[in-house]
């Protein structure tokens, strides 16, 4: 028995083939109201969990994935409207008593969810939360230690700000295994990770599937990442289930147009420099108003006038051993093909650039104290660091969190001043940054205009208006855009805003601290294309900081490696994504999750 299997409390249900369905979910339909109004989260959902299977649960934001993980859960929010049946460990999760529910939440539930530190308690330190749920300070030490946390005796008083992302992700899987659950719901836990955390997250679910037995229901929105993972996979769209099937073959062979969509726009080492990248074009339907016919059919590239009239029957597929809900065959789905490929420009007159010169940034030194205590040294986050970016140039930062990276681009933003070194911007650099959550750098009470229009107040009431309205057609939102606030906006057009609000004015300068590391595939290849587009009209330098080297290589030309505040290995992008020299990039390349074409 292996040390992750042996520190785990004993599985209730052990995975055996052919065992009754661990959770199931029966004709769910789940509504909302809002504002008046019926919204259509659920809409006949039919899904079965099997003991000790994985099973991935993929689609776009919206699609009602974290809705179905709180179903099965039994944590819907009061005033859901819910029809059909929702079961775990025999316990009817929609209807039976809350003290039923909770019961069997503490018994067979565990529950990983996408923000371990909204997730976790901010006063309690990490031990005394696993305590509370493994029942001993023992036990909790063993949790620690078997989802591999490194030296968890130091860990146990810390508190959860004082862990890195990855860290605070595994102490969150500790707290979900400690009951020894039957079913694990693990919604989007690796979205906002770097890759090789990420690759660490889903070897750990595979582990302990494999050694504990317990299921595991694995939301996100990339079918890449869950093909690794799951040995299931089941598409949704707009509530509804539009493919299922074994996770290599569904992959490999999709037979719905969505899911071979959602396959094409997937960013990958594979995928073509220089033109623009494929993109799903087009919104997700709106819940309130479901259509009568295929939800998807308004997107779908190889759509007839059949797939309007009504809502198509679950077939079974030709290529793989799962079923699918489209009247298409299947060749139609394997030929899909999305918009881009379009050649990009050439950089137009090149302005900006910037260069770090021996910058070293400390964090949390202290001097000597008036008693004559000795003070504390701190820690550097970046350590002698020298780069420079040419005018015009596209340089894509990469590493783990804590390498710098993130500081790297306050220092050169100027929001952080160096302990040593110098900063020198380039002939009109105006250095502008755009950050991972729009929704949080955005006001939420002001409207688009407004927030768009904030750098060019010294414009007149017309002047800023049409400069508004120009700026978000260069991003490519319309402009009726401009009288709505932030909270009514997907958050591809949330990210959008903000890049608006960046470029409004001229900068020679553009910082991207992980713009698209929480966004759908489609949404992400969306904002490299723009991002794309708007630099080399404006000419401007980019600094890109991505979430893997997939994307670096696609936004960059030249690719920057750091580790611990110092550069390992830079080089030309596509030097560095297919010939590495040193061994840490490597790794990064080798974390990058990968589906077969």
């Amino acid at each position: 028995m292996t040390a992750v299997a042996a520190a785990l409390p004993p599985p209730l249900s052990p995975a055996q083939p052919g065992r009754e369905a661990v959770g199931a979910a029966r004709g769910l339909h789940v509504t909302f109201r809002r504002e008046g109004r019926d919204l259509h989260a659920l809409r006949g959902v039919d899904l079965d969990i099997a003991p000790g299977e994985i099973v991935g649960l993929v689609g776009e934001s919206g699609s009602g994935k974290s809705v179905l993980g709180l179903a099965l859960l039994g944590l819907l929010p009061r005033g859901a409207r819910v029809a059909g049946e929702v079961e775990v460990a025999g316990v009817d999760m929609v209807r039976a008593r809350e003290a039923e529910r909770r019961a069997a939440r503490r018994s067979a539930l565990g529950a990983i969810f996408q923000d371990p530190l909204s997730s976790l308690n901010p006063t309690m330190r990490v031990g005394r939360q696993v305590e509370e749920v493994a029942g001993s300070a023992q036990e909790a030490l063993r949790l620690l230690r078997a989802v591999g946390i490194p030296d968890p005796e130091r860990r146990l008083p810390q508190y959860p700000h004082e862990l890195s992302g990855g860290l605070r992700q595994r102490v969150m899987i500790a707290v979900a295994l400690a009951g020894g659950p039957r079913l694990v719901v693990a919604d989007e836990p690796t979205t906002a990770l770097d890759v090789t955390v990420q690759a660490q997250v889903l070897g750990l679910l595979r582990s302990l599937r494999d050694e504990a037995g317990c299921s595991v229901l694995f939301i996100t929105h990339d079918l890449g990442v869950a093909a690794t993972v799951a040995d299931r996979i089941c598409v949704l769209y707009a509530g509804r289930l539009m493919e299922a099937g074994p996770a290599a073959a569904l992959a490999a062979a999709p037979e719905h147009p969505y899911t071979a969509a959602l396959l094409s726009s997937r960013l990958t080492l594979r995928s073509l420099r220089g033109v623009e990248l494929p993109t799903l074009g087009g919104e997700p339907p709106d819940p309130r108003a479901p259509r009568p016919g295929c939800a998807f059919e308004p997107r779908c590239p190889v759509a007839g006038d059949d797939c309007a009239r009504g809502e198509p029957p679950t077939l079974t597929p030709a290529r793989h051993t799962g079923e699918r809900a489209c009247l298409k065959p299947a060749v139609l789905a394997a030929a899909v093909r999305l918009g881009g490929g379009a050649v990009l420009p050439a950089v137009a007159a090149r302005t900006g650039g910037v260069a770090v010169d021996d910058v070293v940034v400390t964090f949390g030194a202290t001097r000597r104290g008036v008693l004559g205590r000795p003070g504390r040294p701190g820690f550097d986050a970046l350590r002698s660091l020298s780069l420079a970016v040419a005018p015009g140039e596209a340089v894509a930062v990469v590493g783990e969190s804590g390498s710098g990276k993130s500081t790297l681009l306050r220092v050169m933003a100027g929001l952080l001043q160096p302990t040593r070194g110098r900063v020198q911007l380039g002939d009109g650099a105006a250095p502008q940054m755009i950050f991972q959550d729009p929704g949080s750098s955005l006001t939420p009470w002001l409207s688009v205009a407004e927030l768009v229009g904030e750098r060019v107040r010294h414009l007149s009431a017309a002047d800023r208006e049409a400069r508004v309205a120009e700026t978000l057609g260069l991003v490519g939102l319309p402009e009726e855009v401009a009288r709505l606030r932030p909270h009514v906006l997907s958050g591809g057009q949330r990210q959008r805003v903000a890049i608006a609000r960046a470029v409004i004015e001229p900068t020679g300068l553009l910082l991207c601290d992980e713009p698209i590391s929480a966004l759908d595939a489609s949404l992400a290849a969306g904002v490299l294309n723009l991002l794309g587009r708007v630099r080399r009209s404006l000419g401007s330098a980019l600094v890109f900081v991505p979430h893997d080297l997939a994307a670096a290589r696609l936004i960059a030309d030249r690719i920057v490696v750091m580790r611990s505040g110092e550069i390992v290995e830079e080089g030309g992008a596509e030097q560095i994504s297919h010939t590495p020299r040193h061994a840490y990039t490597r790794d990064l390349l080798a974390a990058v999750p990968e589906v077969a074409p």
